[in-house]
């Protein structure tokens, strides 16, 4: 074993003894007592169903982590990625379709065997809580949908990747950075109109009295309102959300149908200003560009690793290559990925309080926010009382006691 398999093998560990301190400490903070703020919102018999489901999903994680860490080191440590590479190399394609069929052939072992645990926790454990929508028939669209788009989208960016670190030389790393970015800005452009309608209906808002006051909200704050869409979300969980996307004239604020019939007017004007104040805060254009750093960096750092054969040999490999080089980087790179993703959720939840703090400002009624901050606790059954080191390592979004104090004290 050398310091390669050191590396990745202390953080793997490190990873796994950390999610399981916080899972500990965050089943333990749960509360009997019901916070004081939500009194009125969750009657006893809800609350109780809350708590159940949060410590049912940490039970479903533990060991569905834990299966994921036996499967992965007792394919590594029985040399199955030497073993696959012989394999795929045997069949006498060229390196570029080589290196193609042997991440595809890993992507599909790795689907097939979480499907199991897809197929648990959507038609028993969310169906149990009362939130499946999901039909056995749209599962399965879900899925073949997914591997159609990885086919027509995803492997010819894996294969231009390949490519550049295969026959371009020292500047690769270079020319696969310009590719990703590019790939990823047409992305934002093509998503929102070709790529998301194939699995969900997006209707536009209908005249009334709710786009009605949407449409006073965005000339208020001079938000050019180019595309306000209901989408189909109770199609597959009965939980709530309402997100942004796209920029330009594809961009998109789209509120689940789930959300508008819980909701007052006031409440999903709230939610709508929520998401106008990330983009009025540059939230998204500031996570692209942190994106395209990070992706920069991380394929510098690739460019040197593809090359230490030392690396291979943590991995029993009989050959060196780019295809396995890009997986083996990717498990050594976790420590760094782990310690950015921190910070991310860090920067995240800032993004959060500042996008509340402008919705409570600009509609000038801060306790329409707060009442839809409970309603979709309540409705998602939420953790009301995350204990704060599960919070700092999982959570994008702040606690919503912590949201509810903050437009408080706004």
């Amino acid at each position: 074993m050398n310091i390669y398999a050191i590396i990745i093998l202390a953080t793997i560990a490190v990873d796994f003894v950390l999610d399981l301190i916080s899972n500990y400490l965050n089943l333990k903070s749960l509360s009997k007592e019901l916070p004081d703020e939500f009194e009125g919102v969750y009657d006893e018999e809800t609350y109780a169903k809350s708590q159940e489901y949060t410590k049912t999903q940490t039970r479903f994680g533990f060991i569905t982590g834990g299966f994921d860490l036996v499967v992965l080191l007792g394919f590594w440590f029985s040399g199955g990625f030497n073993w696959l590479d012989e394999i795929v190399r045997a069949w006498g394609f060229g390196e570029l379709v080589t290196g193609l069929l042997y991440i595809a052939v890993l992507m599909v072992a790795k689907s097939v065997i979480s499907l199991p645990f897809s197929i648990y926790s959507t038609f028993v454990i969310e169906e149990r809580f009362g939130f499946n929508k999901t039909t056995p028939k749209t599962f399965v669209l879900d899925l073949v949908k997914g591997l159609g788009l990885g086919l027509l989208i995803g492997m010819p960016l894996l294969a231009g990747i390949l490519a550049f670190f295969m026959y371009t030389g020292d500047l690769a790393w270079l020319y696969a950075w310009i590719a990703i970015t590019l790939f990823s800005l047409v992305m934002q452009y093509v998503a929102p109109t070709w790529i998301m309608p194939l699995f969900n209906k997006f209707t536009p808002l209908e005249e009334g009295e709710l786009r009605t006051a949407i449409e006073e909200y965005t000339d208020k704050v001079d938000f050019p309102l180019q595309g306000l869409f209901v989408i189909d979300g109770s199609k597959r969980s009965s939980k709530s959300n309402a997100f942004f996307t796209g920029f330009g004239k594809n961009k998109r604020i789209a509120l689940y149908d789930t959300l508008i019939e819980n909701h007052t007017n006031d409440e999903l004007v709230a939610v709508l200003a929520h998401e106008i104040g990330h983009y009025k805060k540059k939230h998204i254009i500031k996570g692209m560009i942190t994106s395209v750093v990070q992706t920069g960096a991380m394929l510098f750092v690739l460019s040197i690793f593809l090359q230490a054969e030392g690396l291979f040999d943590a991995f029993y490999m009989a050959e060196m290559s780019v295809y396995a080089g890009l997986i083996f980087f990717g498990m050594l790179y976790a420590p760094i990925d782990m310690i950015l993703s921190i910070f991310m959720q860090i920067s995240s939840r800032k993004h959060e309080y500042e996008a509340d703090e402008f919705a409570a400002t600009t509609t000038g009624k801060p306790e329409d926010m707060i009442a839809t901050l409970k309603k979709l606790s309540k409705d998602n059954l939420s953790n009301l009382t995350p204990h704060p080191f599960y919070v700092f390592l999982n959570y994008s979004h702040p606690p919503a006691l912590q949201r509810i104090w903050a437009i408080r004290e706004n």
